[in-house]
């Protein structure tokens, strides 16, 4: 009897311990798998960015170009451009990144910097332009003297509108490259960089950056903002150019020598694409080459063309073309012995239109009065 007494006794304080353990392990263990739980949703919704505030009248933008030191010195050099941080984007949802962990190559992120901007005084346009004007967009994984797969360059937007905006600018960089390696995606989620990587050119004036200071300087000068000079459709710009527009500007023909409308065109005005309407070239800036095209020794504002190299009909030249229009425009030369400053855009009049000084201000184009000599 004492001994069946012993073994029910020792019984109950079994399920009394055990009762025990599971009522104070399973109450943490719940609340610890809810937070996480949480967290995983939280950083794998679409736009994951927690440091980001929407603000009135800024909208937000995410480049990746290879390391984010040089882009974020770039994009803060734009004008209307109100923050700009470096941070990793777009990487396996179940990491958070940090920067020992993102080249090891293996996260999925890339070094990105987020751009805050003012869309009243910079449009989005130009800063994709910018961009990708210091970006090489045919090359994956890599970008000036860094490989790995966080260098891979991508643009990653936060909504609709600018989704819209981004897929238009790419058609028209796709257009100049025989390959195209540039992501075009939503942003999935958005992490700051180390604190020591913020304004780190600012901070390191002579740190590396695959960004030349000559073309920080450049594209900072902006005059021209493409915004407001967009591509009509293919439709819109068979009906609205001659057949020897259309051929010159979207076949990369060449109009006649001497037999042309501005080869020898003397009045004051700018020359704009005669598609877009993006101002190209001032007549203070037109010269007599003697070869039958019109001639400048430099564009109004260095960013609206776009150079390319062109080796079609067994020769190696620079082929010029517009920047918000990819219009053929002609041909760049250096060392030229009758160019006042030895370089010589030789531009077909069938790419241009002229805009008499008398009537800027009516056209739209009074802003640019002051480059007219």
């Amino acid at each position: 009897m004492i001994k069946k007494l012993q073994i029910l006794l020792l019984i109950a304080l079994v399920i009394v311990l055990v009762s025990a353990c599971g009522t104070t392990s399973e109450t943490p263990i719940t609340i610890t798998t809810q937070a996480e739980e949480e967290k995983v949703s939280e950083m794998t919704k679409d736009g994951f960015d927690s440091t980001y505030g929407k603000k009135e009248g800024v909208d937000v933008i995410y480049l990746a170009g290879g390391c984010f030191w040089g882009l974020e010195k770039l994009m803060q050099s734009l004008p209307g451009v109100v923050d700009v941080v470096s941070g990793y984007a777009n990487g396996n949802a179940d990491i958070v990144p940090t920067y020992n962990k993102v080249i090891s190559g293996q996260t999925g992120y890339r070094e990105t910097v987020r751009v805050e901007y003012q869309p009243d005084v910079i449009s989005l346009d130009a800063i994709l332009f910018a961009y990708f004007q210091v970006i090489d967009p045919t090359i994956e994984n890599a970008q000036g003297n860094d490989v790995g797969t966080q260098y891979q360059t991508g643009v990653y937007y936060a909504d609709e509108a600018a989704r819209a905006t981004v897929e238009r600018i790419a058609t028209i960089e796709k257009e100049r490259h025989k390959s195209f390696k540039v992501e075009i995606k939503p942003l999935a989620r958005f992490y700051d960089a180390e604190e020591y990587h913020q304004d780190y050119l600012d901070k390191n004036p002579l740190g590396y950056c695959h960004i030349s200071r000559d073309e920080i300087s450049t594209i900072s000068e902006i005059i021209i903002d493409p915004g407001n000079y967009q591509r009509p459709s293919q439709e819109e710009i068979k009906g609205m150019l001659t057949d020897l527009q259309h051929k010159v500007t979207q076949n990369a023909g060449t109009e006649p020598a001497f037999n042309n409308e501005y080869w020898d065109n003397h009045a004051r005005g700018i020359y704009v694409d005669v598609v877009t309407g993006e101002p190209l070239f001032s007549s203070g800036d037109k010269f007599d080459s003697g070869t039958g095209w019109p001639s400048f020794t430099k564009p109004i504002d260095e960013n609206t063309v776009r150079s390319i190299e062109d080796s079609s009909l067994g020769m190696v030249r620079i082929e010029v073309r517009s920047r918000a229009g990819n219009s053929h425009l002609g041909h760049l030369f250096y060392n030229d012995p009758v160019s006042p400053s030895g370089t010589r855009y030789c531009i077909n009049s069938a790419a241009l239109r002229f805009i008499p000084y008398e009537e800027m201000e009516a056209e739209g184009y009074g802003y640019l009065l002051d480059y007219v000599k």
